[in-house]
């Protein structure tokens, strides 16, 4: 199981600086170094000509995970998450009649693994273009696939490192209930964080907003 959160950048400080304040906090806990990770997504929307008139085109966020290098992740905000294997994205290039992506949107989150006891934690940031825009933790409980039996555990483990920006429940965790914790559920995650990172900057998507 797995929270997906942002983490503000501390006063007086830069977004480099506070991930660097993050890493140190970790590595005083015991954390190891296991690599690094990256997520990105970019955004597509149904082309004009398909849309409704009067009515703007539907959003959908094709997605990867260096955790998952052979699939892609298609997702509907408030809608399903298609897991496909990584030739979706030539697929993408054949439907741009349909589809048209909104290249100067594309945001992603890359960063260092630490590996803690029984906990994956990712340290990200996040960027558009070549601006630095956020932080991003990500934080695995690797023993647990039912997300409502683990979060206590997560939670407490969070604030170990997180302090006052410790996250509440995600909301997939939610609509899980007790069933198994997938990585689309992990990729739904990291789209909110991506979209709220975006309204906080105030950055339109192309041809839509």
């Amino acid at each position: 199981c797995r929270s997906v959160s942002q983490v503000p950048v501390a006063e007086g400080k830069s977004v480099q600086q506070t991930v660097e304040l993050l890493a140190r906090r970790l590595e005083a806990l015991g954390a190891d170094k296991q690599g690094t990770f990256g997520v990105d997504c970019e955004t597509y929307h149904t082309a004009a000509t398909l849309g409704t008139q009067g009515q703007t085109g539907k959003l959908m966020y094709v997605m990867h995970n260096s955790e998952y290098p052979l699939s892609c992740f298609a997702l509907f905000e408030n809608g399903p998450c298609l897991v496909a294997d990584a030739n979706f994205d030539t697929l993408m290039v054949k439907l741009k009649g349909f589809f048209q992506n909104a290249k100067a949107n594309k945001i992603e989150s890359r960063g260092t693994r630490y590996q803690y006891c029984d906990f994956l934690v990712k340290l990200g940031t996040v960027t558009m273009g070549p601006s630095a825009r956020g932080i991003s933790v990500e934080v695995e409980y690797c023993p647990c696939v039912i997300a409502n039996d683990c979060w206590n555990l997560l939670m407490e483990f969070m604030q170990s490192f997180m302090g006052s920006h410790t996250p509440g429940i995600p909301s997939v965790f939610g609509s899980k209930h007790d069933s198994t914790y997938g990585p689309g559920d992990t990729m739904v995650q990291y789209m909110e964080l991506f979209n709220k990172i975006r309204k906080q900057q105030q950055v339109p998507v192309a041809g839509i907003r």
